[in-house]
């Protein structure tokens, strides 16, 4: 499982940088933007087994008992 602790620093800020970027956007454009953040924030990340545990962990409040199976 991954470390679910905040380590960004300013939380908030970012929050509001995040709900900004969909300012003014369709529910399309604002889907669009999501997945293409998605990518770019997993080629950060660039490690396989972390970015499955990621998606285990993003899941799994939306889906119990799901068993994990996203693979990258």
């Amino acid at each position: 499982m991954e470390e679910l602790t905040t380590r960004i620093s300013d939380p908030d800020a970012f929050y509001a940088a995040v709900v900004g970027m969909h300012a003014g956007l369709s529910v399309e454009e604002s889907l669009r933007l999501c997945a293409r953040l998605i990518l770019l924030l997993a080629n950060e990340v660039g490690d396989s087994a972390r970015l499955t545990a990621i998606f285990a962990a993003a899941v799994a409040p939306l889906q119990p008992g799901r068993a994990p199976g996203a693979q990258v």
